[in-house]
């Protein structure tokens, strides 16, 4: 694997997002997950408040999900997974042709890392800044693994609140080939060298059932009660 552009010690790295945004949301009653409430907020345009730990940002999932990231700040990129709800991998497949075909940035050429993050991490900004951190913290020494992701308390990896050398993600599609976009994360990351960042504080908590609706909800917002909404397609 191509060793990757020298930054100077605690540099800010160039970090591109893509959000995969492109669930069927079916333990939500068939819901749209991106479009779904959570304290007055759909949980797209929470995740989009990463966005300014990225240079470009690309969010991976149907029309539908444009309404869904509300006003934003700078013009998003928008791709579709081949198949449509064809999983994460092929989302990440899709969120890197869209960054290779979209105008590119000189400042992440060979240094480039992907923040790659789910749609439904009520506090997916805590858990960027947690990735970002990660790769400049001088305690992971000069080399440098090919990731980082989240962990939680029970001990599960969580791999769609991850951060990776973009280098690396794109040997990975080259390796796979035709088969990238029936591939699992477990079969994407084979061969990575990872490292596991502890989460007691739950910035990678997602949004699976209604009850993790109003659980975050609560959490979020204590003093008021939202009932959780969406929007249907």
């Amino acid at each position: 694997m191509p060793s990757p552009a020298s930054q100077p010690e605690n540099a800010a790295p160039a970090v591109d997002l893509i959000v995969l945004a492109g669930g069927r949301g079916s333990r939500l009653g068939g819901a749209f997950k991106p479009a779904v409430e959570v304290a007055g907020r759909t949980l797209l345009a929470r995740v989009l408040d990463a966005r300014g730990l990225a240079r470009r940002v690309v969010v991976v999932g149907p029309d539908a999900a444009r309404d869904a990231a509300g006003p934003q700040p700078a013009p998003l990129i928008w791709a579709l997974e081949d198949p449509p709800f064809g999983g994460p991998v092929a989302g990440i497949v899709a969120g890197l042709a869209a960054l290779e075909r979209a105008e590119p940035d000189p400042h992440s050429a060979g240094s480039a890392w992907l923040l790659v993050l789910a749609c439904d991490l009520p506090w997916a900004a805590d858990a960027a800044r947690l990735l970002v951190a990660a790769v400049t913290d001088p305690a992971s020494g000069a080399a440098h693994p090919d990731g980082f992701h989240l962990v939680d308390a029970d001990g599960r990896e969580q791999w769609l609140a991850g951060i990776y050398r973009g280098e690396a993600l794109r040997d990975s599609m080259r390796r796979l080939g035709s088969e990238a976009r029936g591939a699992s994360m477990r079969q994407l990351l084979s061969g990575f060298s990872l490292r596991g960042i502890r989460d007691p504080g739950q910035a990678g908590r997602d949004v699976d059932t209604w009850q993790d609706v109003r659980e975050s909800t609560a959490l979020l917002n204590p003093s008021r009660s939202n009932p959780p909404r969406s929007f249907i397609p």
